[in-house]
């Protein structure tokens, strides 16, 4: 028998799911520019996915072989810190590591943004 609890997690992912595929239909300027530069395995090989589901979060751009997650951070942000600090308690358990980009920074210099990336990804498991 299906629990109420069950039913609402159902109803929760699906909405969650929903949103996903909305976002990546209609990227913000940023989100863009990042996904053109890790878009095909450009970035060393490595695949990323964008606005993808981890648990009842959704991400901007995650490598799921290295448990890689990017999240860019945009001016709402600044009000969510408490939020996003519970999301990367969650996501660090799961055993993600997450990366936080300001979107000044990824428009200031792309290069040393994919720098960092490119060093986290090579770097060796621990």
């Amino acid at each position: 028998m299906v629990t109420q609890a069950t039913k609402s997690e159902r109803k929760s992912r699906s909405t969650s799911r929903s949103r996903a595929r909305e976002m990546r239909h209609k990227p913000v300027a940023m989100e863009k520019l990042f996904w053109d530069e890790v878009r095909d395995r450009k970035l060393d090989g490595f695949k990323f996915r964008r606005q993808y589901l981890i648990g009842p979060y959704i991400v901007d751009f995650v490598c799921l072989e290295k448990k890689l997650v990017v999240e860019l951070d945009g001016a709402l942000h600044a009000n969510r810190i408490a939020y996003d600090m519970e999301r990367d308690a969650f996501l660090a358990g799961a055993g993600y590591e997450v990366f936080r980009f300001r979107n000044e920074e990824l428009g200031g210099d792309i290069a040393m943004v994919m720098a960092t990336i490119r060093h986290a990804l090579k770097a060796p498991s621990p």
